[in-house]
């Protein structure tokens, strides 16, 4: 089918303004938010109405024709990435609410609406929905639900996946799936899981039931800074091992630390190597009797400077200034490349020296942010695609950090997914027989390999590739990491 064929396939039952396929009008979708990686699509469409999206699905799949689907474009791994020859499926304009149950503590919603939209809406029901990323004043629930995103918050409350009950999805073929419910727990195998955080390979998402929680009488927020980023990494484990799950706990390195305050002037001690924001949240006398805890560890860890949110107000600038991280690498550098991993917290100091290590070896910046209470890091590399050459140095350190987390038992994504970015590192967590299973799983669900084709399970050929790359260079099948 000729791209004019199925433009008029289209229109039959979508309005003009909702195909795109003039390239003016197809730019904005080039790329999500790893900007390093473009590729215009084919055609865009923007339906209103799973109606819609079913016909689309159908006219795709006698056509054979790629679908990526696509929400609010924030995601950071590629996995919304354009497919050249395929249609992508932006699911903005299904943005509606559909309905909060005060009484049961859920709300069931389209996939284009905001995460932080989910939480004003609940407000007024003394409610509130827990993940909250740092993007979460643009980012999508449908977008959340196929990364398994978390945020700052995830440590005591969980994940997307823990935070969700049901699903209705479609699938390649138009058909709609049912998947999960309201009730405590489901018969048949756990799909709601597996479907979490799969990245729009096996079906789309078209409506999304979310647990709600009480907003909690009281929240404080301890900010501890820190001479040594060992120190700090202490204090984390030496607060797990009090038994205390705080909130959320983050920690941030020096050169964060001026980013963020010449950007948005939270509060922070600028003399610095380490700052940890450790929060509790519950009952007024639970709160301060946790706050009183976390004082004395944090006292006992090292901590040069402790400061705690005397107000609500506060509370959110010191945040504020954790979230805003991204943004405020965008100001002391042309370009970033915000990595993903996940690691044990006994090995917190030890990576973050080994990062240091390839940022001198790349002779390359790197901010360091990330959830320090379970182990996700998010290091920011600092370069300018305008040299020559940076980009693939930048991918190079990128991929060493990757590595390193698997190397000490951790995982190459916490909540960013796979998507194009880690691709190659997928090679070098899972073996042949377990990237096999992936591959049947896809199967299952789409036969003709149409939804967002080539994205988060390598071929088992790329990775054979990959690895005789190596063997070639006279490396084992991949390359060492620093030691500690």
């Amino acid at each position: 089918m000729s791209l004019d064929e199925l433009v008029d396939c289209l229109l039959a039952f979508l309005p003009s303004e909702a195909v795109l396929h003039e390239v003016e009008d197809l730019t904005p979708y080039e790329c999500d938010g790893l900007s390093a990686y473009r590729q215009l699509p084919m055609l865009v469409v923007l339906p209103q109405t799973d109606a819609q999206i079913v016909k689309v699905l159908k006219l795709c799949y006698a056509n054979k024709i790629p679908v990526v689907a696509r929400g609010a474009g924030t995601g950071l791994s590629g996995g919304a990435l354009p497919h050249a020859k395929g249609v992508l499926l932006s699911l903005a304009k299904l943005n509606q609410i559909i309905e909060i149950d005060a009484d049961a503590r859920t709300a069931r919603m389209q996939p284009g609406v905001r995460n932080l939209a989910i939480s004003e809406a609940a407000a007024p029901y003394g409610l509130y929905y827990a993940p909250d990323p740092s993007s979460q004043v643009a980012c999508s629930i449908g977008g959340n639900v196929a990364e398994n995103s978390g945020g700052v918050h995830c440590l005591k409350y969980g994940l997307t996946v823990h935070n969700i009950l049901k699903l209705r999805v479609l699938t390649i073929e138009g058909e709609c799936l049912e998947i999960g419910g309201v009730s405590l727990d489901s018969p048949g195998y756990d799909l709601l899981a597996l479907m979490t955080g799969s990245e729009g390979m096996l079906a789309i998402v078209t409506e999304i039931t979310v647990k709600l929680l009480a907003l909690p009488e009281k929240a404080r927020l301890v900010m501890a800074a820190f001479d040594d980023v060992q120190k700090a990494g202490s204090a984390v484990a030496n607060v797990i091992a009090a038994g205390i799950i705080p909130a959320g706990m983050e920690m941030m390195d020096k050169i964060t630390i001026h980013a963020v305050e010449e950007f948005l002037k939270a509060g922070y001690d600028l003399d610095a190597e380490a700052i940890l924001l450790c929060e509790s949240d519950g009952m007024v006398e639970e709160v301060a009797d946790e706050i009183h805890q976390i004082n004395r560890i944090m006292e006992k860890s090292g901590a040069i400077k402790i400061n705690v949110s005397n107000d609500e107000t506060q509370r959110l600038r010191f945040w504020a200034g954790r979230k805003a991280a991204f943004p405020a690498a965008g100001r002391i550098s042309p370009d970033y490349y915000c990595m993903d991993g996940t690691i044990p917290r006994k090995h917190l100091a030890n990576v973050l020296q080994g990062i240091e290590n390839l940022s001198v070896e790349y002779g390359l910046r790197c901010m360091n942010v990330f959830h320090a209470g379970d182990g996700n890091l998010h290091p920011l590399i600092l370069y300018d695609a305008n040299q020559s050459g940076e980009l693939k140095k930048t991918e190079e350190f990128g991929a060493k950090i990757l590595e390193m987390c698997i190397r000490v038992g951790g995982t190459i994504t916490g909540e960013h997914g796979v998507g194009m970015e880690k691709i190659d590192q997928m090679c070098v967590q899972f073996q042949a027989q377990e990237l096999a299973v992936f591959h049947a799983i896809k199967r299952s669900f789409d036969s003709d390999g149409l939804l967002n084709p080539g994205k988060a399970v390598p071929s088992l050929h790329r990775c054979a590739e990959l690895g005789a790359m190596h063997v070639h260079a006279g490396e084992d099948k991949f390359p060492e990491l620093p030691r500690f």
